[in-house]
Parts: structure tokens; C-alpha cells; sequence
């Protein structure tokens, strides 16, 4: 499938879409001794950036804050899907940073996760141990099915790449780092 026979502009809303579904997401974290740690979080999107408020008592809260990197994944539920082996999925790499407790945007946020989750949050909101964390996304990549993959080189800029080859995201450098 070449790029001219794809609708990248389709492609983008049902990526949208996609993750407009969920109001949580998954997330891949490393501990301090390098090992995966697999999770998920309900979430607040402002700016193009998720939030996620998390306790210490979860192991992924050291890992974002220590390490500042996670990727996120949003999915296709399993009954929803064509079939398995081509569940609608985006992931994104993601550079990760605390909110300090009683700034502004700290205020904001915790007002629209009200919104969004309920009167639950106000009690959250008083436990200290507690943590507003900003997931920026960067690179990613997008499944709409077989044969239809995509690279994301930007995920607040958008530009999808049709992926014609295998995609090779781990090497050597910073996951972080710009190319």
C-alpha cells in the first residue's frame, strides 16, 4: 500500500478517534534496576499532553517521575477488533514531568480530572502521596489494521508516515533524543 493510495488525513482522525474512546491508558515504565513494569492510569488530555495522577503505592509513579520516560498505548478492545492480529492501537514514546503540587496548573488539571472522574477526586485530591505527572508525547506509531501502519514522527504536530518495512523503535540513543 504506497502512501498515494492511503488517506493520511482519514488515517489521523480514526487515530483521534481511537484515543478519544478511552478515558484510560496503558503505560510502559522502567524501575531503577531497569526492569518493565506494565500499568494503567485514567488520564486527562490538555494541550496535546496526557496527565495522569498516581500514588506512591503505585510502582509506575517512581518510574515516571525518576526516570521521566514511559510510553502510553491506547488499544482496541478485543470485541471490538476484526480480529486479533489487527486491533487498532496507538503508542506513543513519551518524556515525562512532575506537577508541582499547588501551581496553577497543578489547580487546573486536578479541576478537570473532577470533570471528568467525579467527586472521587476531591478526596484524591487531598492525598499527599498523590502525583500530577505530564506525559509529553513525541514519536509514536498507529495500527488501523493489516497493512496499515503508521509512524508518527510528531504526536502534537500529527504527520503520519505509511510504514512499508518492520518497525525498529529500540537502538542505542536516548528514546527521548530528536533525531
Amino acid at each position: 500500500m504506497s502512501e498515494k493510495s492511503v488517506d493520511l488525513d482519514e488515517m489521523q482522525s480514526r487515530m483521534q478517534a481511537l484515543r478519544q474512546g478511552f478515558r484510560t491508558l496503558l503505560m510502559a515504565t522502567v524501575n531503577a534496576e531497569g526492569q518493565p513494569d506494565a500499568s494503567y492510569a485514567p488520564y486527562v488530555e490538555d494541550a496535546g499532553n496526557y496527565y495522569v495522577y498516581v500514588s506512591d503505592l503505585s510502582a509506575h509513579t517512581a518510574n515516571l517521575i525518576e526516570r521521566g520516560m514511559a510510553d502510553i498505548l491506547f488499544i482496541e478492545n478485543e470485541g471490538d477488533a476484526a480480529h486479533p492480529f489487527a486491533r487498532k492501537r496507538a503508542t506513543f514514546r513519551c518524556r515525562c514531568e512532575e506537577i508541582e503540587r499547588g501551581s496553577e496548573e497543578f489547580e487546573r488539571i486536578l479541576d478537570r480530572f473532577g470533570d471528568r472522574f467525579g467527586d472521587l477526586i476531591d478526596m484524591l485530591r487531598s492525598l499527599t502521596d498523590f502525583h500530577l505527572v505530564r506525559l509529553v508525547p513525541g514519536k509514536g506509531t498507529f495500527v488501523a489494521g493489516f497493512a496499515k501502519a503508521f509512524e508518527i514522527d510528531d504526536a502534537k504536530e500529527g504527520g503520519l508516515r505509511h510504514l512499508d518495512g518492520p518497525v525498529r523503535r529500540r537502538d542505542s540513543k536516548d528514546p527521548l533524543e530528536e533525531d
